[in-house]
């Protein structure tokens, strides 16, 4: 008797891991930040990726240009740097940390320069 194992099967016992998704309250506190600049005509489209290692949330200024920023969850940076970090157009992380709101106050010294 031969046992056959087909070639992308995954052995019993084992779990292909999730991807790594925001949750409803994180996404509740990233949509609080992006309707505030929508409202006022900054931003205008979002995209939400969910890879296996981290989950992004990016942000355009209009829908066929390159992301303005992007808010990554990493859950492997959790008790390093921060699960979470909100990153420029450019590449550079501009806050990181472990509580969601804390980092998402760095869109705050752009509300006041729009209420002026």
């Amino acid at each position: 008797m031969s046992i056959e194992i087909l070639p992308n099967a995954v052995p019993r016992g084992r779990r292909q891991p999730a991807n790594v998704a925001f949750t409803r309250a994180e996404l509740d506190q990233i949509l609080n930040v992006y309707g505030f600049f929508v409202a006022s005509g900054d931003w205008k489209d979002y995209a939400i990726d969910m890879l296996k290692d981290v989950a992004v949330f990016s942000i355009f200024r209009r829908a066929s240009e390159a992301p303005l920023y992007r808010i990554e969850k990493n859950p492997k940076l959790a008790r390093k740097q921060g699960a979470y970090a909100v990153i420029s157009m450019s590449g550079q992380v501009l806050k990181r940390g472990q509580d969601l709101p804390q980092v998402l106050r760095i869109f705050d010294r752009q509300k006041l320069k729009l209420a002026d």
